[in-house]
């Protein structure tokens, strides 16, 4: 089997193709389109026109076209996005990465300021898409292994990605503008594999603003702080309790201190917190109860531990321990605010992204999170709005019964588990692909 450390060096960013090649605002129009569904009369918009449609909810998915124009065009009016980073500190990322990477131009005109991927999201994009046969081809043919060959196609996404964002990268000091990439779900369990999956990432990717995504479990918080002290920047994915992301945050601060460097300015880390999921699970538990104060408070526990989330946040950094990694220019690990898609119907379509705007923090979108909260969010202060009401409902999950550490425990080992499957899905998928092709793999 193949492992990480087993690829090659990819091609250098000279490979990227000319059409990645900035274009100015003059001869480049977006567009984005929503496709057809029942009762909603289809339209190509331009991107100027984003903020004023008023059909919502969309039940589709965002497709982006990107069209070269005349020269005559005017620039991108603003949107939403450019408000919640501009008035109020919140980065808006976009959850999903394909072929072709220039369909994140017009997202990155609209105001998206950077890019997650996970096993997940490449299963979808390589095995529903012929945009990665040519490359795919020459690697068997090569001599490359299928994982080898899986981790090459990634590797030149997350590069050519990187491409496009490196102007926020720089115009922010390297506070913005990062593409993230998942270490295998294999080393879930492995402290010392993910430490050295993370140091080999970073080393073939070569971009300064990539971010390498490490799962939240216990054997992989040593390998946090490990590869923070590395002087490596971190994305912890896959957060789903109080307690684990306070270990999150104190293995930051540790890596920082340990790794010796005099400048800090250029390690930095998200946490990802995730917010959807928890709803899912605690929901079942609360309709299994049954009682009126139980099925009252659905929909609720996933924005008010997150509102506790950020509180703690707020605490830890700050005071004497964090005032001394400031004097080297540390920058604060951002929470992430992750599974931002709503999976129940009933539920507003910006319940996930709406109540946790605040300073200092991300908010990653798939398409259909982040085109509800262009078409129809407001943008306001909310993280922090009524912090009592979230300890209240805090507190009311677990008088009912409601075990946060057994619910974080459960969404973990889920989210694990579903990453493997997408990771060896398409691996026996690219197999496949391989010998359709009459390739000779070993």
């Amino acid at each position: 089997m193949a492992t990480i450390s087993k690829l090659s060096s990819p091609t250098p960013a000279a490979s990227l193709s000319s059409s990645l090649k900035p274009r100015s605002s003059s001869s480049l129009k977006c567009f984005v389109g929503f496709p057809a569904r029942p009762g909603f009369n289809s339209k190509l918009l331009s991107s100027s026109s984003l903020s004023s449609i008023n059909n919502h909810p969309f039940k589709s998915s965002l497709v982006v076209r990107c069209s070269l124009g005349d020269g005559n065009g005017s620039s991108v009016k603003r949107t939403s996005l450019h408000d919640l980073y501009e008035k109020e500190g919140q980065s808006p990322w976009y959850d999903n990465l394909c072929r072709p990477v220039t369909d994140l131009l017009p997202l990155i005109e609209s105001g998206v300021r950077g890019v997650t991927s996970n096993p997940a999201i490449f299963q979808k994009a390589i095995s529903s898409s012929n945009a990665y046969n040519d490359q795919f081809r020459d690697l068997v043919q090569s001599g490359k292994d299928i994982e080898s060959a899986y981790w090459e196609l990634v590797v030149k996404d997350i590069q050519d990605a990187c491409k496009l964002f490196e102007p926020i990268y720089d115009q922010t000091d390297g506070g913005d503008g990062y593409v993230s990439v998942e270490v295998s779900p294999r080393l879930a369990d492995d402290t010392n594999g993910t430490i050295e999956a993370a140091k080999y990432l970073h080393k073939v990717v070569d971009r300064p603003n990539v971010y390498i995504k490490i799962p939240a479990t216990a054997p992989c918080i040593p390998s946090i702080k490990e590869v923070i002290a590395n002087g490596i920047s971190v994305n912890v994915t896959l957060i789903f309790s109080l307690v684990r992301y306070e270990a999150v945050i104190d293995a930051y601060l540790d890596g920082l201190e340990a790794s010796g460097l005099s400048d800090l300015s250029r390690v930095t880390s998200v946490a990802s917190f995730f917010v959807s999921r928890v709803d899912t699970l605690i929901d079942k538990m609360l309709e299994t109860i049954g009682t009126p104060e139980a099925l009252d408070l659905r929909g609720k526990a996933a924005v008010a531990q997150a509102a506790l989330a950020y509180r703690l946040y707020q605490k830890k950094f700050s005071g004497p321990r964090w005032e001394a990694l400031v004097k080297k220019g540390a920058k604060k690990q951002r929470l992430l605010w992750a599974s931002t898609s709503v999976k129940n119907p009933a539920y507003p379509d910006t319940l996930y992204v709406a109540p946790l705007i605040g300073p200092d923090t991300v908010s990653t979108m798939p398409d259909q999170a982040l085109q509800a909260f262009m078409d129809h969010g407001t943008v306001s202060r909310t993280i922090d709005a009524n912090v009592s009401e979230a300890e209240g409902i805090y507190s009311a999950l677990e008088k009912l019964g409601i075990d946060w550490g057994k619910v974080g425990s459960q969404l973990e080992d889920e989210g694990v588990e579903s990453f493997k499957k997408s990771f060896d899905s398409l691996l026996d998928t690219l197999q496949e692909k391989a010998n359709t092709l009459k390739f000779v793999t070993s």
